[in-house]
């Protein structure tokens, strides 16, 4: 499989909500929403940067819109990070998230958080230590990576698109 990465495209819109619906279906932590999340951030123009992993079609495509810790800016969301089912486990995720931390670091962003595993996200260096908090989440889900000597400290709010 020979597969690489870009920025999304006009054309891309269908396709990546037709990978998303397909990549969260069934998962016991969705709720289905996540790709009418992406279309809402596209809309509010929260959407910071949206990739896509591509071969013949859209396999993978990861999203990253702004959010705040304790109402301070220039942190960024991660999320939703979708990889076509057939192709999960050949480095198409991560890939996707090397890519999009780069951009967002270049981009001048003070960070990232994301809510999920810390098994898989750990390896990315994020960190679920407490330190920033998003709702009635449990700690150990909702975790960090600093892009610099800044790090965070509170509650994260997230895009409206995320309800």
């Amino acid at each position: 499989m020979n597969w690489h990465i870009r920025t999304e495209r006009t054309e891309d819109v269908a396709a990546i909500h037709s990978l998303t619906q397909r990549a969260f279906e069934g998962l016991s932590y969705s709720d289905g929403t996540e790709p009418h999340i992406i279309n809402k951030l596209r809309a509010d123009g929260d959407l910071s940067l949206s990739l896509v992993a591509e071969d013949e079609n859209i396999i993978g495509h990861i999203a990253f819109s702004p959010v705040t810790i304790d109402e301070k800016v220039g942190w960024t969301g991660l999320g939703p990070i979708s990889v076509e089912p057939t192709c999960q486990g050949i480095g198409v995720g991560a890939a996707l998230m090397h890519a999009g931390l780069a951009q967002m670091k270049a981009a001048r962003a003070l960070g990232c958080v994301l809510i999920g595993d810390p098994r898989y996200y750990s390896r990315f260096g994020f960190k679920a230590d407490g330190a920033i908090q998003f709702g009635e989440v449990d700690a150990k889900f909702v975790q960090w990576l600093a892009f610099g000597t800044v790090s965070p400290q509170g509650a994260v709010a997230y895009s409206p698109a995320f309800g």
